[in-house]
């Protein structure tokens, strides 16, 4: 009866603490946005970074949408892309940004099936970006992208180029798969989704 008591207990408490240090990170995380104040103008309130985080990223997003306010960024941009090595990392993050939050980006927007690391031995993954085509042209195949995440820990893992007709697009969504994969394997999808019937994974629209 204890043992139950204590297993019931843990089911309750590690997604919960988990969750709540996560929250507190981000918290600390934003609170940080109080140093662009004047130490005088600081008032020590916790969760304010957080609030001037959050109407921070809404104001540049309601500039970068404004006509004028667009203009002014693209001269701020055009000043990064010039100065050296400022460039290399504005560039990356910019098109890392695009990639993940652009309603017109490709990465992760499919969750696919193939088989590794061996044959008989099957592995859940996203497809990411845009296949290479450097790629395609040495192998003479149609590949694609495919990120595969070590569990539960779905910030690292094995990045690779996956014949198209070798992967498998799953019916389930992004959210879904990497729920998945961080639960190692426990929490399954919505009970409506199902491998879809062994069709070829295809570049995202």
């Amino acid at each position: 009866m204890i043992r139950r008591w204590f297993l019931a207990g843990l089911l309750v408490w590690i997604p919960l603490g988990a969750t709540l240090l996560v929250i507190r990170f981000l918290l600390g995380l934003f609170d940080t946005s109080l140093l662009l104040l004047p130490p005088s103008l600081r008032p020590d309130i916790p969760g304010l970074g957080a609030l001037l985080s959050v109407a921070l990223v809404l104001g540049t997003g309601a500039l970068a949408a404004n006509f004028l306010g667009s203009k002014l960024l693209d001269w701020i941009e055009y000043l990064f892309e010039h100065i050296p090595l400022v460039r290399s990392f504005y560039g990356g993050m910019k098109k890392l940004a695009e990639s993940l939050f652009s309603d017109k980006g490709t990465s992760f927007r499919k969750v696919v099936l193939i088989e590794w690391p061996r044959p008989g031995q099957w592995s859940i993954g996203f497809q990411a970006g845009e296949p290479l085509r450097q790629v395609s042209q040495i192998t003479g195949e149609d590949m694609i992208t495919v990120f595969v995440p070590t569990t539960p820990n779905p910030t690292s893992g094995f990045l690779m180029q996956v014949r198209k007709r070798d992967a498998q697009v799953l019916d389930m969504s992004v959210e879904e798969g990497m729920r998945y994969v961080i639960s190692l394997g426990v929490v399954p999808p919505n009970p409506g989704s199902r491998p879809s019937s062994m069709v070829p994974a295809v570049p995202a629209e």
